[in-house]
């Protein structure tokens, strides 16, 4: 598929694995815990659709409390598999449950393993896959910068959570940017 504008009734957000006893280990791992709230938060006032995969959460944890705002038993999907889309119980859920939504908006971890082996696996099938590289991280900066360029290399998108938010909204002229910029652009992003 080829790159395209992220529009909010195509898309929808996978959260890949931000753990509580996995996040801490991730370089920056605040700050990515923090770009994410940022980008669900406005997913959420948008109505976009939000999933969580949890990767072995009795070893790893559950999603970390920053992030459970939006989490509900429904959205939440476990996995053992590094790719969320070689999982057949969540390929064959977000399939039927995402509709016409060709749109995957992509975060969190780890970026050089679980992120990527999705979005290949996503891209493999045709769905357009945009990783937002403020919202993805890793243990070494170097497995995150590397796996950037790979999921570029491979066809992802790389975007930024702002890139994202703007996408969606698309118009400034609304009363829901208005409303948006208010909460979520005010203090620096």
């Amino acid at each position: 598929m080829s790159a395209a504008l992220i529009r909010e009734h195509q898309s929808f957000v996978l959260v890949i694995d931000i753990q509580a006893r996995l996040a801490p280990a991730i370089n920056q791992h605040q700050e990515v815990i923090r770009r994410n709230q940022w980008l669900l938060g406005i997913a959420d006032e948008l109505a976009i659709p939000i999933w969580y995969t949890e990767q072995y959460p009795k070893g790893l944890g559950h999603t970390v409390d920053a992030l459970m705002t939006w989490q509900t038993p429904t959205n939440t999907l476990e996995k053992s598999h590094f790719s969320a889309w070689d999982e057949p119980s969540i390929r064959t859920h977000l399939s039927e449950q995402t509709g016409q939504r060709r749109q995957v908006i992509l975060t969190g971890t780890e970026a050089h393993v679980c992120v990527l082996q999705t979005a290949l696996g996503l891209l493999a099938d045709d769905w357009q896959v945009f990783v937002v590289a403020d919202a993805v991280g890793s243990r070494r900066a170097d497995d995150k910068a590397i796996a950037l360029q790979r999921l570029r290399d491979a066809g992802a998108v790389i975007v930024t959570s702002e890139m994202v938010a703007f996408e969606w909204l698309n118009d400034s002229a609304t009363d829901r940017f208005k409303s948006i910029s208010r909460n979520f652009f005010r203090a620096p992003v």
